[in-house]
């Protein structure tokens, strides 16, 4: 805000020389002499005048100025004559300083009526401050909206929470997100407002020291972004996080020389999410307790009531604490553990002084782990919707590195994929509680569950995550007391978690060899099930882009298969064409739901003419094959509407049996603007595969996703004299991996290159 003043304002050259070399400061003492700087200024716009009080509310009122932050005032008076003449010499100079200011002029109860109304404005009184002017008259005020907000606190607090949850779900969870807004966003400044408004209730102590360090680097870093942008913005967009980071001081933490280089932007990433989760989970924890205040649960002798609900653990008015027989003695190493598992399987939430004492007292786990604690671990990752919230609170008191010393790599680590909705560890908690849903499917639920949480524990290092994570996670099976045969297990689920639905979208699942492929890598059907449970659990964890009917379908089948080869040593028949399509007479066009099926006389190009016509009516291709019977060709598609509105079937088949027939009309719609290719992004990337198919050699295709793709390359390899018999189109996030079946054994050295250059300008 002072950035603004010496910028815009010719006058007042005090306050400009006060506050020179202070403005660019990014920690608490810069706000606070932002804050004094612009309180003496205001105090020489208001005359001294008895009834009279200017009094600052908002970041002002907290003495947390940002650089370019805004004014929140009031002008307080005892219904003096000429308030309006003083309240217009103090805005005028305010806007003719170029600063954003929120304004109101009332008597004390004008200001109280209003907070009584709407509770926001109550909180604001809360941060209420005299600037000058009649400071009793603004203590006066000071001290009753206190007391009010003390005395109703309570009963406002469920309205409280349904606005706040509003906002919420208007601009997200902080933690979580690559551009959060800093203020607005769950965890973000805006809820510290309402922990320090629990506090002054005297609801609870919600301002504990990590929160109060976690707000304070909110502050510096909203701070950093001001000063970046030259502007007042609150969300952390990608362009400037490195430059805010550097801003901040930020350095790489530890010197493991196994990990991967972190810049800048992901360390203040990083950062910013544990801070935004520090204080979701007081906010949590602060309604939570006035709920309980609000309910008065308790017994006939008028204390709260107490229940045992495990060994060693007890509910405690809605929360689980220990027993009194645990404290003052030396407590087992698994009594985290067991308490974490209580919490996680009765839905109920750990008491943040048991969470304390847990922290301070329990001893580390041996290794390997005592039987009970590895019960405990797998009842917690099993125990569904409760794991993730007695998870968080674990993390946020320390317990999961007592467990598991490898979170501390991975917490809060960003995934700048856009399918992904989570940082790394909350993902892999996701994915764990999402496995819960699945573990009547498998013969071993607890491989299951222990193979979701650490299935991407090798993402942040070098390499590919699944290779590089197996032996992480073998450790980790093995430290918590698994044998070795499970232990091997635990390191085949990490590996090959990527290989079911990889090999689904992007192989031709009737190729015999694709299904020996599988088969050789699972090993056996029990393998193949954790594997598919996994899959789903971990695409469901991921976000709504990671998954889709035909994703589902497509797994399902290539697992149904790969069975089928493991049990009975026989791979399955490939699929026989429809009788429809070999007998009727030509053109046969046959629309059914997601499916396309084209039947013509022989012709070049027939798969290229199909999906130019499917792209003309925006329908994406998801598979496509191509074979031949005596007296015709064949072509059938799988697709989805691009943009979730299925075209006219009546039009789509009229185009479909004249482009087949080589209507002129419709070939020249085909290279019309509704196939153009995508706009500029990375430069696509083509690899070759020359052993993945029986009679055929794969060219997958990397590239930015783009309506009619499929056609533009089918057509590239037309013009290189390429025949194509199969396609598998998988769509992630903004990129696609596409490959391409190409008959024969393969072209020589400068064929292949000729072939690569082509697509590569298609997919352009």
């Amino acid at each position: 805000m002072t950035s603004l003043i010496k910028k815009r304002t010719a006058g007042p050259d005090l306050l400009i020389n006060e506050v020179t070399g202070a403005s660019g400061g990014i920690d608490a003492a810069a706000r606070a002499a932002r804050a004094a700087s612009v309180d003496g200024w205001l105090a020489g716009l208001l005359p001294g005048r008895e009834g009279v009080a200017l009094v600052a509310v908002g970041g002002l009122g907290r003495r947390q100025c940002a650089p370019y932050g805004d004014l929140d005032l009031l002008l307080l008076h005892t219904d003096v004559p000429g308030v309006d003449e003083l309240a217009a010499g103090i805005w005028y100079p305010v806007w003719d300083a170029g600063l954003r200011l929120d304004h109101s002029v009332r008597t004390v109860a004008e200001a109280l009526a209003v907070a009584q109304d709407d509770v926001r404005v109550a909180l604001g009184l809360l941060d209420a401050r005299f600037v000058a002017g009649d400071e009793a008259l603004a203590d006066r005020l000071v001290r009753l909206a206190a007391d009010h907000w003390r005395r109703s606190a309570v009963r406002r607090l469920p309205g409280l929470r349904e606005l706040t949850e509003a906002r919420w779900a208007a601009h997200g969870e902080l933690a979580f997100l690559l551009e959060g807004d800093l203020k607005e966003a769950a965890g973000g400044l805006r809820d510290v407002g309402l922990l320090r408004a629990i506090a002054r209730a005297g609801i609870t102590t919600a301002l504990r020291p990590a929160v109060h360090a976690a707000h304070l680097r909110l502050l510096d870093t909203r701070d950093a972004l001001h000063l970046r942008t030259g502007r007042r913005v609150d969300r952390l967009v990608a362009p400037e996080r490195a430059g805010v980071a550097t801003l901040l001081g930020l350095r790489q933490p530890w010197t493991d020389p196994s990990a991967e280089p972190v810049d800048e932007g992901d360390l203040l990433l990083r950062r910013v999410a544990n801070d935004a989760r520090t204080v979701s989970h007081a906010l949590d924890d602060a309604f939570r307790a006035a709920d309980r205040l609000r309910a008065g649960r308790r017994g006939t002798d008028g204390r709260p009531l107490r229940r045992p609900v495990a060994r060693d653990v007890v509910e405690h008015d809605g929360e689980l604490v220990l027993a009194r027989t645990v404290i003052g003695v030396r407590p087992e190493p698994s009594l985290s553990l067991r308490v974490a598992a209580a919490a996680a399987t009765t839905g109920l939430p750990i008491a943040a002084a048991t969470c304390e004492w847990l922290a301070a007292y329990c001893p580390p786990l041996p290794t390997p782990w005592p039987a009970e604690a590895r019960a405990a671990l797998v009842t917690l990752l099993g125990a569904g919707p409760g794991l993730v919230p007695t998870w968080e609170t674990c993390d946020r008191y320390g317990l999961v590195d007592g467990w598991l010393p490898e979170w501390t790599r991975i917490r809060s680590l960003p995934q700048h994929h856009p399918v992904h909705r989570f940082t790394l560890d909350r993902h892999l908690v996701q994915t764990a509680s999402e496995a819960g849903r699945r573990t009547r499917e498998v013969d071993r639920p607890d491989l299951l569950l222990l193979g979701a949480l650490l299935h991407d524990v090798g993402k942040g290092l070098p390499g590919d995550h699944s290779q590089v994570g197996a032996p992480i996670a073998e450790t980790v099976a093995a430290r918590i007391g698994l044998p070795a045969a499970e232990v091997a297990l635990i390191g085949r689920l990490v590996r090959l978690h990527l290989l079911l639905p990889e090999v689904a979208t992007r192989r031709d699942l009737a190729d015999p060899l694709t299904i020996a492929g599988v088969a050789a890598k699972v090993v056996d059907t029990s393998t193949l099930e954790l594997l598919h449970a996994l899959v789903r659990a971990d695409a469901a964890a991921t976000g709504p882009a990671a998954w889709s009917r035909w994703k589902e379908r497509l797994v399902a089948d290539l697992v149904a298969r790969v069975r089928s080869a493991l049990d009975t040593g026989r791979l399955p028949d490939p699929p026989v064409p429809d009788p429809a399509l070999v007998t009727g007479p030509l053109p046969v066009v046959r629309l059914t739901g997601d499916e396309v099926a084209v039947a013509a006389a022989h012709r070049r190009g027939l798969l290229t003419t199909v999906a130019g016509c499917l792209a003309l009516h925006r329908l994406d291709v998801i598979s496509a094959d191509a074979s031949t019977v005596p007296g015709r060709a064949l072509v059938e598609f799988r697709v989805q509407p691009r943009y979730g509105l299925a075209p006219d079937p009546v039009a789509l088949g009229a185009d479909l049996r004249r482009a087949v027939t080589g209507d002129g009309s419709v070939l020249q719609r085909l290279r019309g603007p509704a196939v153009a290719a995508g706009g500029a992004g990375p430069a696509p990337r083509v690899r070759w595969y020359r052993e993945a198919a029986t009679d055929a050699v794969v060219l997958e295709l990397r590239a930015a996703d783009a309506a009619g793709l499929l056609y533009r390359v089918s057509a590239a390899l037309d013009e290189v004299g390429v025949q194509l018999r199969a396609a598998r189109i998988s769509t992630l996030g903004a990129d696609v991996v596409d490959a391409f079946y190409l008959v024969g054994a393969g072209p020589d050295a400068e064929t292949q290159a000729r072939i690569s250059a082509a697509v590569l300008a298609a997919a352009r």
